[in-house]
C-alpha cells in the first residue's frame, strides 16, 4: 500500500518490484502492444518463463495507463500462492480495497464504510511498518462475493485494468468449474480490461488456445523473449558511465549469455557488481559477484535439498551438470550419472517440475532457477 518513493535510488539494477520508468530497461515494442491491446478493448495473455520480466513489463504499462488516464484503476495481483476460489477472492478483494485507499482524493473512512462487509482492517506490515490491508470474508459466500467483486468493477464508473500473475493456478483449484466461473463475470465487463499472465506456458497456451477451454481465442497473445543483448547493455552501461565508472561490453556479453538474458539474473548480478565496482573490465569480477550471491543462497538451496528423495536430487544434479538434457530416460544419461530405471525417473521428474526446480524447454530439460543451477555445478563438482 505504501506509496512509490521520490527519492532517487543509491543503487539502480532493482530486481524485486517496480520503481518508475527511470529504471526500467526498453521493452518499448511490448509495452506498446499490450497498452494498445488493453485501451482498445483486447484482453490480454502474456506469456513467458518466470524471471524475464513479465511484472516489470506489467507495472510499467500500468504506469503509462495511469499517465495517459488520470482516473484509470490498476490494480495487480499474484495468484500463484492461491489454492481455492477462497484464496483467489481475498487476494483480489485485498487488492482493490488497497489501491482505493492509496486514491487519495477518497477519505479512508469512506472506503472502509464502503467495503464493510468484507471486515477491512488496517495494521503494519511486521517486517517494513507498512500499513497493510486484510479482509474477512466468509468461506460460505466465496462464490457470491466473486461475483460481487467483479459487480463493483462493473458499476465503479472507471476504466480498470487488472492483471491476474500466474494465472494458471487456477486449474489446480479443488473446486469444479473455476475457469468457466471467471469467464462468465469477465466476458460482459467492458470498462475492465484484464492481463492474464503466466510462466507454465504449455498450461496457459492450452487454457486459452484450446476449443475445449471456457477461455479459448478470448484474448490477444504476447509472447515475451528476452530483451535484445545491445539495448541491455546500453542500459547497463549508461548508469555505470553516470557514476564516471565503465562497464565493459565484452564482460556483460558473456554475462547476458551465461544466463540466456533472463533479466532477473542479470539484475541480480549487475545490481552486486554496481555495489562494489566502480569499471567492470574483467570477468573475474562478475564470477566474484555470483559467488556472493550463491553464498548468501546457500543456506536456502541446501534447505531445498534435505526434502527431496534421493532420487529426485540425483536427477536434479545430473541436469544441472548437463545444463540441458534433451532425453531424461535415455540410456547413456542414465548410466553417465548412475540414475536409476526409466520409471524411477519419470516418478522424480513429475515432483522435481511441480516444484518448480526442472523446466521444459523446446530443447530439453534445465534447472529452472539458474543459480540453483550454478550452486549445484559447484557444490556436486
Amino acid at each position: 500500500m505504501a506509496k512509490k518513493s521520490t527519492f532517487k535510488l543509491r543503487n539502480p539494477f532493482i530486481y524485486e518490484g517496480y520503481e518508475g520508468p527511470e529504471y526500467f530497461c526498453d521493452r518499448t515494442e511490448e509495452t506498446e502492444e499490450l497498452i494498445s491491446n488493453l485501451q482498445n478493448g483486447r484482453n490480454t495473455t502474456l506469456v513467458s518463463p518466470r524471471k524475464i520480466g513479465k511484472t516489470g513489463l506489467i507495472n510499467h504499462a500500468f504506469n503509462r495507463i495511469k499517465q495517459q488516464e488520470r482516473d484509470a484503476v490498476c490494480i495487480y495481483i499474484d495468484i500463484f500462492h492461491t489454492q481455492n476460489q477462497y484464496d483467489f477472492v481475498q487476494t483480489l478483494g485485498k487488492a482493490i480495497v488497497e489501491e482505493r485507499l492509496l486514491d487519495t482524493r477518497t477519505p479512508m473512512a469512506k472506503v472502509l464504510s464502503y467495503f464493510s462487509h468484507w471486515r477491512p482492517t488496517i495494521s503494519p506490515d511486521p517486517v517494513t511498518g507498512n500499513p497493510t490491508v486484510s479482509i474477512a470474508i466468509e468461506r460460505s459466500n466465496t462464490e457470491y462475493t466473486m461475483k460481487n467483486i467483479f459487480e463493483y468493477l462493473k458499476q465503479s464508473g472507471k476504466e480498470v485494468y487488472v492483471a491476474i500473475d500466474e494465472f494458471q493456478s487456477v486449474t489446480d483449484y479443488p473446486e469444479q468449474g473455476t475457469e468457466a466461473l471467471l469467464r462468465s463475470y469477465i466476458q460482459f465487463i467492458h470498462n475492465v480490461h484484464f492481463v492474464f499472465s503466466g510462466s507454465k506456458q504449455h498450461l496457459m497456451y492450452e487454457m486459452f488456445g484450446s476449443p475445449k477451454r471456457p477461455f479459448y481465442q478470448s484474448t490477444a497473445m504476447l509472447t515475451l523473449l528476452p530483451l535484445h543483448e545491445e539495448v541491455y547493455y546500453d542500459f547497463a552501461s549508461r548508469w555505470f558511465e553516470g557514476k564516471k565508472g565503465s562497464l565493459s561490453r565484452e564482460v556483460f556479453q558473456q554475462l547476458y549469455h551465461l544466463f540466456d538474458g533472463y533479466t532477473w539474473y542479470l539484475q541480480s548480478v549487475l545490481n552486486r557488481l554496481y555495489e562494489s565496482e566502480r569499471h567492470v573490465t574483467d570477468y573475474q569480477q562478475v564470477r566474484a559477484a555470483i559467488l556472493n550471491i550463491l553464498n548468501d543462497k546457500g543456506s536456502q538451496y541446501e534447505m531445498v535439498m534435505t526434502f527431496l528423495t534421493d532420487n529426485q536430487r540425483n536427477l536434479l544434479i545430473a541436469i544441472a551438470k548437463e545444463n540441458c538434457v534433451a532425453q531424461l530416460q535415455a540410456n547413456d544419461f542414465i548410466r553417465k550419472h548412475e540414475l536409476p530405471s526409466a520409471s524411477s525417473i519419470k516418478k522424480a521428474l513429475a515432483v522435481l517440475q511441480d516444484k518448480d526446480l526442472v523446466y521444459q524447454t523446446p530443447k530439453g530439460y534445465i534447472v529452472y532457477d539458474r543459480f540453483l543451477d550454478l550452486w549445484l555445478k559447484r557444490t556436486f563438482a
